[in-house]
């Protein structure tokens, strides 16, 4: 990213950049008792509580980590894929949720956590774009209402084995949506864990909602192109308004190319020689 401002000032060089469908978000542990790598709370898991889930989405000022820690190369996100793709809310019906300091430590508060308590979230180092410091920015923000924040950050190979043993009550990763529509966070990140269906694969906070599962059964069991968006929107609100999972943002690829070509942004970041075409 550091990159970019220098290849854009470059008049021998294009830059050009899109939306991906990856969301960066912190997964949550809703299932263990005790949560791993949670302290001062006598053996509960908070995570289980939906006002720590709200205190802790909208006490991350998302706007500011696309600004300061992405470079403005990033979007702010609301939901698990970006507007206009298909199980996507509209521009604007379902924006990220605002930052509000004060009714975060409110929330704690009612929940009956008004000292915080302590929490560490598990990060790579070399997976995602800045993913190291989008975390950093969290825990930062976190500590701003009480709560005692530590980074845990590895290598993606460690990373990804620990989280795959459930080490983590909180942690950062990505998806990309590789169907192009919203079933495929919802059905690996958020579904209840059912091998025999293929639901809940990377469901590594163990969040289940009948209701949410019920909406995602009938949407993949439809092929009237209204009704099946209509259903991922709602499990997709559902989910959001549970604060089942905390969505950061967007990634924004940039591609860099010489001047006399040109390159078509692609939501899912691959860069292939058929779509590179020399410019009129």
């Amino acid at each position: 990213m550091q990159d970019l401002e220098r290849l854009r000032a470059d008049d021998t060089l294009r830059v050009v950049q899109g939306i991906s469908n990856r969301v960066i978000y912190i997964h949550l542990d809703h299932e263990q008792v005790p949560s791993p790598m949670i302290t001062g709370t006598d053996g509960a898991n908070p995570l289980q509580d939906i006002r720590v889930r709200e205190a802790l989405s909208i006490a991350v000022n998302r706007d500011a980590i696309v600004e300061r820690i992405m470079g403005g190369v990033a979007v702010s996100a609301g939901e698990l894929l970006p507007p206009g793709m298909f199980g996507a809310h509209a521009e604007g019906d379902l924006p990220p949720v605002a930052y509000n300091a004060e009714r975060a430590q409110a929330l704690l508060a009612e929940a009956g956590y008004p000292n915080g308590f302590g929490i560490t979230i598990g990060t790579p180092n070399d997976r995602y774009i800045n993913d190291a410091q989008v975390a950093q920015a969290v825990a930062q923000m976190w500590a701003r209402i009480g709560i005692e924040t530590e980074i845990d950050a590895s290598t993606a190979s460690t990373f990804f084995s620990r989280r795959n043993a459930y080490e983590f009550s909180a942690y950062l990763a990505g998806w990309g949506s590789g169907t192009g529509e919203m079933s495929s966070p919802l059905k690996a990140l958020l579904a209840t864990r059912n091998p025999d269906i293929g639901f809940g694969g990377t469901n590594r906070g163990r969040y289940s909602n009948p209701a949410m599962d019920d909406l995602l059964t009938q949407a993949l069991g439809t092929v009237d192109y209204d009704a099946r968006q209509d259903l991922l929107r709602e499990a997709s609100r559902m989910a959001m308004e549970d604060f089942a999972i905390i969505p950061l943002h967007y990634e924004v690829t940039p591609w860099a190319m010489t001047a006399d070509i040109d390159y078509a942004p692609r939501t899912d970041q691959y860069t292939l020689p058929y779509d590179v075409r020399p410019v009129q």
